[in-house]
């Protein structure tokens, strides 16, 4: 059976067949909404639904409240349709030209930029045109049927390579293959571009970015973007980490305050040992930017991180600073059922 879904403010529609979650139906219909882990552990797909009946699907508790159910909340990469439906999502446009595809790859260079985070680059295949927008990520498919997602770090702008920053995680099996065993010239099969987070370019807010770990990876394409393409509104990033080796491209991060006018970059530490002898911002990078920008009803933010970071600053710039929550784009990194490994 399907249904018919409508979005607001924008009046788009598309059909929903029972067995697909909201997400996937709209994705068919070639429509981008917010989205990262498509598995109800992220959050950032979160939209009310204004009319209509869903089966809200499979979820992280923390993620979807009962608060959040009783106000009509939902995840659209969970729920299914049940009948017409209804809902507020605020930040929606048309795929366009841009297609998925899935495309093999080859490794062109694997370089060591921490002791838990190795850059990798792989080369695109010439005779495949691969476009992507700033923000968006790439999953790996694996022999074994399963993915890992990994952010683009690169601007989409004459690209012929994507870069991809890889945090080791502890038994994990692909990133231990990565740090181990992977080689230039290996091939490797991946599917993409995917992902609803990117830069509102119709908007002429200030913008804030707010990075945690490899969240750098996206908010590197999104500056870069910016550089490339000569957005001149005033852009500062808070890059947190636990401790300076964290920052692996602090040196870059840095230089774009040459390269990109109006761009300030504040390094925020929480755990700097006494050998970084670090002498910056330190706590929590949210808190360093709530006490830089106490006002940020007339900004915007762009945030990436573990699911915690993402949650604690949607909570407090919201609440705490007046950023409007339609102001607040965010990409969750996920390793909930094998999802999202940055």
């Amino acid at each position: 059976m399907s249904f018919q879904v409508t979005l607001q403010p924008s009046g788009l529609e598309f059909p929903a067949s029972a067995d697909d979650t909201v997400l996937e139906a709209a994705l068919a219909a070639g429509l981008l909404l917010p989205y990262s882990c498509r598995d109800g552990a992220c959050g950032v797909c979160k939209s009310k639904v204004l009319s209509g009946d869903l089966d809200l699907g499979r979820f992280g508790e923390g993620t979807l409240t009962e608060a959040e159910r009783a106000a009509g909340m939902a995840l659209l990469c969970c729920a299914r349709p049940r009948s017409d439906l209804t809902l507020e999502v605020r930040q929606v446009s048309r795929a366009g030209e841009i297609q998925i595809k899935k495309l093999p790859c080859r490794v062109q260079k694997l370089e060591r930029a921490a002791d838990d985070v190795i850059v990798l680059e792989i080369r695109l295949p010439a005779t495949e045109k691969f476009q992507f927008i700033a923000g968006q990520y790439i999953d790996f498919l694996l022999a074994d049927g399963k993915r890992r997602s990994f952010s683009i770090a690169n601007a989409p702008t004459g690209a012929d390579h994507l870069e991809l920053h890889i945090r080791h995680v502890p038994g994990g099996f692909f990133t231990t293959h990565v740090f181990e065993k992977l080689k230039e010239k290996d091939i490797l099969r991946f599917e993409g571009p995917l992902g609803g987070f990117r830069l509102d370019e119709s908007s002429r807010r200030p913008i804030v970015l707010l990075a945690g770990g490899t969240g750098f990876a996206p908010i590197k394409s999104i500056v870069e973007y910016a550089i490339a393409t000569g957005i001149q509104r005033p852009m500062t990033l808070y890059w947190g980490s636990r401790n300076l080796a964290g920052l692996y491209q602090f040196d870059v991060a840095k230089g774009w305050e040459d390269r990109l006018p109006g761009f300030r970059f504040v390094p925020v530490l929480s755990d700097s040992p006494a050998e970084d002898g670090w002498t910056g911002r330190t706590g929590l990078a949210h808190a360093a930017l709530m006490a830089d920008l106490p006002d940020l009803s007339g900004h915007e933010v762009y945030a990436c991180g573990s699911p915690a970071m993402i949650d604690a600053a949607r909570a407090d710039l919201t609440r705490q600073c007046g950023l409007p929550a339609d102001a607040f784009h965010a990409d969750a990194f996920s390793f909930s059922n094998d999802a999202k490994a940055g």
